[in-house]
């Protein structure tokens, strides 16, 4: 056990001591027994381009022509002529399969001459790597047969001047009439100076004048995280997996939902070969390839050593339609279909032979499901309970060893039976974070357990949120709103008796496709850039300990805040320490009850201006620091500005 002094008086917490010795101005820590301490989650969102151009490391936007209208422009999107090709995206008569109705058209015009084709822009320009071999795939079909024989050339090309950076040829005949593929790879020379670049196929014109291909689902991946096929952008899974987090929620998030019924996320419709994946019309704008389905996320978990808390879809859609209590039962089979997929016996389950049948035959672990998603929106609430009851009570009657979360407000509507656990969101103002750190200490223990599953400091204008950012909002985390986020998370510790994991939201951004600020993680076609809260969240998650010390508590509504936990094999005791004030705060800690306390420990600290931002212009403005820290069974720290830090000390 041990002691801090700081220049605030302490205020009594009975409920967490077990001892407290009643010094004036100190805070007496003991030992809990507390043993599941709050885990760090990422969430899955589709908002921003996170999945398709983001972490799904697929190349190629708009690659399969999915949910498109034929012969408008619009179905081009990315795709351009080269060199006086025609192009129309059409209803193939005789499509590459039933999921993918579309094709592209190509024609090479009469009298053409030189090199013909057309090019695919990515999601706002492709990182050319000379370390990088790129595998690039497609169909191909000619709508009438003919002798003609010719070779294409396949490759990534520079906006500007059209300098071929990497290529591969194929030769292609006038009798496959029938929907051929074609695999390629070819490695870059050199590295590209910058993103402006695009990936190309081409004919000879001359050759090729008069004559008509039909081409569908293009492919053009990098090398990918763990080399998984269909896999995942190296630097993006990078910085999830160097966060340390025990788990991600997935698939959403609103992509979980849809506008419509037709266009909820279906986990059979998000698993098998890309050419049975009919993609849908996702709920910010764009449409969603499914390329990074069901089985990519498990794999995904497994290769971060991650959990998932998963969501199945609950029968209500965004446009504020409900499904009829009468008319649920295939939904309810759907989910338990989605469960068994993950943790299902191949012998008994039809889902679990299809996951054995894809090359994982052993189950994936599961523990968490949640019941939709945030049920406290529009008209959703008005229905949750019925579908609560009718979900929750089928599939804990199947999957008993499950624990399901209610996505509505706790306790608003009351739902019966009583959820084992709720999923809260919130999006404030750092002020509402730092205010509110003893948020969950009110409530009542008596065995329903809390996941903060998404929050957010967002807005420095209590009075609108989600206005623009003349009104407020934050284009990027501040050093401010992350050390208020972390004076909220040291009451998510303090609270992890029944807090048992929270994850910040969103958590991934495009740069150039943005629909929600601040993000946890930004980045374009070539790089990554973590916020300050990222940072953040990286610190409490990979300083932890098995044990929390818990204590009396800083005064409820103050800047300063700080938990306290400790490896019981290690005897390594974690300070973390929030400071979401404007001045420095100075605190002695007395550790006098140990036996031993080593005399040096390290600190990690992440400080800067109020305002200070990661962002694309300056990626590392906020970076956390390390250095050695005289500690002792006595010293003071002093605890800068606007600042988070991490303290750890070896103690016995």
């Amino acid at each position: 056990m041990f002691e801090v002094r700081t220049p605030s008086v302490a205020v009594e917490h009975a409920r967490l001591l077990t001892f407290m010795r009643n010094v004036a101005r100190t805070l007496t820590w003991v030992l809990s027994v507390c043993m599941t301490l709050l885990s760090h989650v990422l969430t899955s969102f589709t908002l921003q381009h996170s999945g398709d151009g983001g972490l799904y490391a697929e190349l190629l936007q708009n690659r399969a022509f999915q949910q498109v209208t034929p012969n408008t422009t619009a179905a081009l999107n990315a795709w351009s002529a080269l060199n006086g090709a025609k192009l129309a995206v059409i209803a193939d008569p005789t499509p590459v399969s039933k999921a993918l109705p579309n094709s592209l058209q190509f024609t090479v015009p009469s009298g053409s001459s030189g090199a013909v084709g057309f090019t695919n822009a990515g999601f706002w320009g492709i990182k050319v790597d000379s370390a990088w071999t790129y595998k690039a795939s497609f169909y191909y079909r000619f709508p009438a047969s003919s002798s003609f024989s010719g070779t294409l050339t396949v490759g990534l090309r520079a906006n500007n001047g059209g300098a071929t950076l990497a290529s591969a040829t194929t030769t292609i005949h006038g009798t496959a009439t029938t929907w051929t593929q074609v695999n390629l790879s070819f490695k870059p020379k050199s590295s590209a100076s910058n993103l402006a670049n695009s990936f190309f196929v081409s004919i000879d014109g001359a050759a090729a004048a008069g004559h008509t291909i039909n081409f569908a689902m293009f492919s053009l991946f990098p090398p990918t995280f763990k080399d998984r096929p269909n896999g995942m952008r190296i630097d993006i899974a990078e910085a999830l997996a160097e966060m340390g987090p025990a788990f991600f929620r997935f698939p959403g998030g609103n992509n979980l939902e849809g506008e419509t019924f037709g266009t909820r996320w279906q986990w059979n419709a998000t698993v098998g070969s890309l050419l049975d994946r009919p993609g849908r019309v996702g709920d910010w704008g764009y449409v969603n390839t499914d390329g990074l389905g069901l089985l990519e996320y498990l794999e995904f978990f497994e290769d971060v050593g991650m959990e998932p808390i998963m969501a199945v879809w609950s029968g209500y859609a965004l446009g504020g339609t409900s499904e009829p209590e009468s008319q649920l039962a295939p939904f309810i089979q759907q989910a338990k279909d989605q469960i068994n997929f993950v943790i299902g016996d191949p012998a008994t389950s039809a889902p679990a032979a299809l996951r054995a049948s894809l090359g994982h035959p052993e189950p994936f672990t599961l523990r968490f499901v949640e019941i939709g998603n945030e049920d406290f929106i529009g008209s959703a609430p008005s229905t949750y309970p019925y579908r609560w009851r009718d979900f929750f009570g089928n599939l804990s009657a199947e999957f008993p060893q499950i624990r399901f979360l209610a996505t509505s407000n706790v306790g608003s509507p009351i739902l019966s039976p009583a959820p084992p656990s709720y999923d809260v969101h919130v999006y404030q103002t750092p002020t509402w974070f730092y205010q509110n750190a003893f948020y969950y200490d009110s409530f009542q223990r008596d065995g329903t357990t809390y996941f903060e599953g998404e929050y957010a400091a967002i807005s420095t204008n209590s009075s609108n949120l989600f206005g623009t950012p003349a009104q407020g909002r934050l284009l990027w985390p501040t050093v401010a709103s992350s050390s208020g986020e972390a004076a909220f998370m040291t009451g998510l510790e303090r609270n992890s008796d029944i807090v048992f994991a929270a994850s910040y939201a969103p958590l991934l951004q495009h740069v150039n496709s943005t629909q929600w600020t601040p993000d946890l993680i930004s980045f374009d076609a070539g790089s990554v850039i973590r916020s300050t809260s990222y940072y953040t969240q990286k610190l409490f998650a990979t300083n932890v300990g098995d044990q929390y010390l818990a204590s009396t508590l800083p005064t409820s509504g103050s800047t300063l805040h700080w938990s306290i936990t400790r490896s019981s094999s290690s005897g390594e005791t974690f300070i973390k320490v929030a400071n979401a004030g404007s001045a420095t705060a100075s605190l002695t800690f007395d550790l006098s009850q140990f036996s031993t306390v080593a005399g040096t420990g390290t600190l990690q600290q992440l400080t800067g201006a109020q305002t200070a931002s990661n962002t694309p212009a300056a990626p590392n403005t906020v970076t956390p620091k390390t250095s050695s820290i005289t500690t002792g069974k006595s010293f003071t720290f002093n605890a800068p500005a606007f600042s988070v830090s991490v303290i750890t000390v070896t103690t016995h």
